[in-house]
């Protein structure tokens, strides 16, 4: 590195000091030093230029479109100023994983891991909590049928065949069948004790 880079001329390293950004060379330097640069600066010259200019008349009758009713305690990420003028209500926010998912939205920024993680974890307790409320109707999921797990074992052959993620393979039935199972203890355990405190 030459002295001017790291140092500033008086001994002191430059990553010591307050202001350190070298000021941007002006464009009459960078088109002295590099040839064509500039060359787009002109808008007659700038080949999508016309593409960049918005249309006098859209068609438009507004501004700012009018705003959805219903905005109020809707979840939004605290990057944005407000919900957006138009939003989903098919799926309003409930039970458990409802408050999971808000507590992602007020508390944490789009950009950390924790807010994404949050609303996995609110997936999958909606996710259980369907499944549980399943076993109270008459039409109780089916872990074997609903899970593709019978595909694997068809005349056709494995429907992972050809693909690129062959590796996972083994982690597939655990990450798939192992809540199953592990919920199915849980039970089994729950009522062994119910049975042994009711015997005495």
């Amino acid at each position: 590195m030459t002295e001017s880079s790291t140092s500033t001329g008086d001994g002191v390293p430059s990553a010591y000091v307050r202001d350190k950004r070298t000021p941007p060379p002006s464009r009459e330097e960078l088109r002295a030093r590099i040839p064509g640069w500039g060359a787009d600066l002109d808008p007659a010259d700038r080949p999508s230029y016309p593409k960049l200019q918005y249309p006098a008349q859209t068609g438009a009758h507004w501004d700012f479109p009018d705003r959805q009713p219903g905005a109020e305690g809707r979840e939004r990420s605290i990057e944005h100023a407000f919900v957006t003028p138009a939003f989903g209500t098919a799926q309003p926010l409930h039970g458990v994983s409802g408050a999971i998912r808000r507590f992602a939205y007020e508390r944490f920024s789009e950009a950390r891991n924790a807010h994404w993680l949050l609303l996995i974890a609110g997936d999958r307790v909606d996710a259980w909590g369907s499944h549980l409320r399943s076993f109270a109707s008459l039409h109780p999921d089916n872990p074997v049928t609903e899970t593709g797990v019978l595909s694997e074992l068809s005349a056709s052959g494995s429907a992972r065949s050809g693909r690129s993620d062959r590796r996972h393979h083994l982690l597939d039935p655990l990450v798939v069948g192992g809540p199953w199972v592990a919920g199915a203890g849980v039970a089994f355990l729950g009522v062994r004790k119910a049975v042994r405190a009711l015997r005495g």
